[in-house]
């Protein structure tokens, strides 16, 4: 039996042949993953008992940056648990792309808390951005949400000139005024829940939300590209792209997004996931029995 986990920053799902187990324990931006997963696993060994032995496991993990670490704690990790006989340890973008893609070539982009794109093209593949919310993950959840809550807050202080904007984040505004502290992860948990309100804004035509939105898909947009040319695509060549994580469910931004994508890459057509990460992370251990550094490490026990 195989036990797969997919852990964002927002919580993390795991599925295994008989059930499923939904958490909102997620990576914070000051912990390693492997103390993550220990939470995670003991959290599920309470919840349930009776789901205790898989000899493989799959982690498909945000917070690798694109570069899967020695897989020796994780694979322990897994032998501690569920008595893994082999673990892999995947970057949440390539699970992403074995699940939605099932085989096809193409560029998959994940817009969740963060963003992450990897690009497929005849068994090589490549990775861009999922460089983190100080780096990185432009276009994602906490950076839409971060850009319009510095400029509702800066409206309020006088700095800038956006009433629209500062009333339709109203209830955002309330849940800053009651943080503890504007730099740890209920601030960040606090951006990434933004998002979906800024993307309401901007159907709503307020012009600040609109800018936002549009900014956010230009910058994904080049992350499709940088995804699809370091996998050996070609600009001109036809490709397919999709689409996975909550944001990706706002139409709107959907259709900028494949607009922006569209200058650059003519021939793209954009097509509905065919599954997930937990989709992925299954397929990666039944058809991906070596390594893929950096994308994919593997512990085996000896």
């Amino acid at each position: 039996m195989t036990l797969v986990l997919d852990l964002g920053q927002s919580g993390a799902r795991l599925r295994w042949p008989d059930g499923e187990h939904t958490t909102t324990r997620a990576k914070l931006a000051a912990e390693s993953v492997v103390e993550t997963l220990r939470d995670i696993f003991s959290e599920f060994r309470i919840a349930h008992p009776d789901a205790q032995i898989h000899e493989s496991v799959a982690l498909s993990c945000t917070g690798f940056d694109g570069k899967v670490p020695d897989p020796l704690y994780y694979g322990l990790l897994g032998q501690e648990f569920f008595g893994a006989r082999e673990v892999a340890v995947i970057d949440d973008g390539l699970a992403g792309f074995f699940g939605a893609m099932n085989g096809q070539d193409g560029v998959t982009l994940s817009i969740g808390s963060g963003a992450v794109a990897v690009g497929g093209r005849r068994g090589v593949f490549s990775h861009a951005d999922g460089l983190g919310h100080i780096f990185g993950d432009e276009g994602s959840g906490y950076w839409l949400g971060k850009h319009a809550l510095e400029r509702a807050l800066a409206t309020r202080q006088g700095r800038e000139n956006d009433p629209m904007l500062l009333e339709f984040l109203a209830d955002a505004m309330v849940e800053f005024d009651a943080l503890e502290s504007t730099v740890d992860a209920q601030a960040q948990s606090l951006c990434i829940a933004t998002a979906k309100r800024v993307l309401e804004a901007a159907e709503n035509n307020i012009s600040s939300a609109v800018a936002i939105r549009d900014r956010g898909a230009e910058q994904l947009s080049k992350t499709v590209v940088a995804a699809w040319t370091k996998a050996g695509g070609m600009r001109n060549e036809s490709l397919t792209l999709t689409l996975l994580g909550g944001l990706a469910k706002n139409r709107e931004y959907e259709e900028v997004i494949r607009r922006h994508v569209s200058y650059s890459l003519p021939q793209m057509r954009l097509d509905i996931a065919k599954g997930n990460h937990l989709d992925g992370g299954l397929l990666i251990t039944q058809t991906m029995k070596e390594e893929y550094a950096p994308l994919l490490r593997w512990w085996r026990a000896s």
